[in-house]
């Protein structure tokens, strides 16, 4: 018997006659908080809107804790959804925004005060129930958005690119909040990113998208350390990478003679995994820029730019100058076709 809390079975979802996610697959279990990571159009938002019932399925089935609610209004599904733009009502307080949705279902004022100040509370807002969304800064105004879908109790709270508006800063700070706010309440929440930091903080699982399609699924730590292929190694920061063919690393400007003993077609380095400094190759710098605890550059290489970093502690190179490097096998992400 599975244990899904959220099922989406065969799920194909269309825009007239372009079929955006075709027969999706996947299953989301009571408590987690997964991600539906992907760059542009790969469909995860899309696949958000079908959940919270926006996007009528061309086919497939969503079910949602035992229901089917394939066909079920918006509005009838127990979905929080908090948008990107927050769509916050700016002509009211803070606790009416709240509030709205507890009015709207016609309860007590009592319980109405009750649940909101909860609700406020829960997301560090006591003392801001007053303010204008316009008073409030982007943090706030994040959580005020988040307390408003949270106190509705709904089953499930989908969250579309919900740190994109802020700055670095808040964005850390609400990574934590968001977290913290999730463990503690035990609610299922999906959110949607193209930013895979932010995914491998905050996710107990990730969905990998492209085109449409899961590319690959599993924990932070999985996605992070074990690429399945070469689009994933790419978007989860191994940015060199080349096909293993005739005793020499090949791209799509060049070949690299090499003395690998692997089955591997495809080997994936991070730019940390690079050894610089020294190595049988060489590299001109073609770019050098401080990171903080190491410097990033880039190689001009016999394979084309080549993205490396060297500690901090290394003194820097000049541009132009040439530079040993080299691509350990033991540092190298071995990949299938």
């Amino acid at each position: 018997m599975s244990d899904a809390f959220v099922s989406l079975t065969d799920l194909t979802l269309s825009y007239g006659q372009t079929v955006a996610v075709p027969r999706l697959n996947l299953d989301i279990r009571e408590g987690e908080l997964i991600a539906l990571l992907g760059p542009s159009g790969c469909g995860k938002t899309t696949t958000m809107r079908a959940i919270a019932g926006l996007l009528a399925p061309t086919a497939g089935r969503i079910e949602i804790d035992g229901a089917d609610m394939t066909r079920v209004p918006a509005n009838k599904r127990g979905i929080g959804l908090v948008f990107q733009s927050y769509a916050l009502f700016p002509h009211l307080s803070a606790f009416e925004n709240v509030a709205f949705g507890l009015r709207l279902r016609k309860l007590p004022d009592a319980q109405v005060r009750a649940k909101t100040e909860a609700g406020m509370a829960t997301v560090g807002l006591t003392g801001f129930e007053s303010r204008k969304p316009a008073e409030m800064s982007g943090g706030q105004q994040q959580r005020l958005a988040l307390a408003r879908s949270l106190v509705m109790e709904p089953k499930v709270l989908l969250l579309d690119e919900p740190l994109s508006n802020l700055d670095a800063r808040l964005r850390l700070e609400m990574r934590n909040e968001l977290q913290r706010v999730q463990k503690e309440t035990g609610i299922t929440m999906v959110f949607v990113t193209h930013d895979q930091s932010e995914a491998l903080a905050l996710a107990d699982r990730i969905v990998l998208m492209k085109d449409g399609e899961i590319e690959q699924l599993g924990t932070a730590s999985e996605l992070y350390a074990e690429p399945a292929t070469a689009f994933a190694a790419e978007f989860m920061g191994f940015e060199n990478i080349f096909r293993l063919e005739a005793g020499a690393l090949v791209s799509e400007t060049g070949r690299l003679p090499v003395a690998y003993r692997t089955d591997a077609p495809i080997l994936a380095w991070r730019p940390g995994a690079v050894t610089v400094g020294q190595g049988p190759y060489e590299g001109r710098v073609l770019a050098s820029s401080f990171a903080g605890a190491h410097r990033e550059y880039v190689l001009e290489t016999a394979l084309g730019p080549l993205k490396a970093e060297a500690p901090i502690a290394v003194p820097e190179v000049p541009l132009g100058a040439t530079m040993g490097f080299d691509l350990p096998l033991e540092t190298a992400r071995e990949l299938g076709q």
